[in-house]
């Protein structure tokens, strides 16, 4: 008896497996070499954007250096 249900588990988790191998071929893909121009391009088209390119104004920037207070 339980080496039916043995098999039938297995019919079942083979049947998953094809059903997530459908799903996956199914999915649109590009080459690497096109991926690669596009990620590329975004990156140029966004860099005045990026502050870790073009820094943050001191102004904006939380995690400036504490200024000292004095007492005059």
């Amino acid at each position: 008896m339980s080496n039916n249900n043995s098999s039938s588990s297995n019919v079942v988790a083979a049947h998953k497996i094809v059903k997530q191998l459908r799903l996956e071929a199914k999915i649109r893909r590009i080459h690497v070499s096109q991926a690669a121009t596009d990620l590329k391009n975004f990156c140029l088209q966004n860099a005045h954007k990026d502050p870790l390119l073009m820094g943050v104004p001191s102004s904006d920037n939380p995690f400036r250096p504490p200024t000292s207070c004095r007492l005059l």
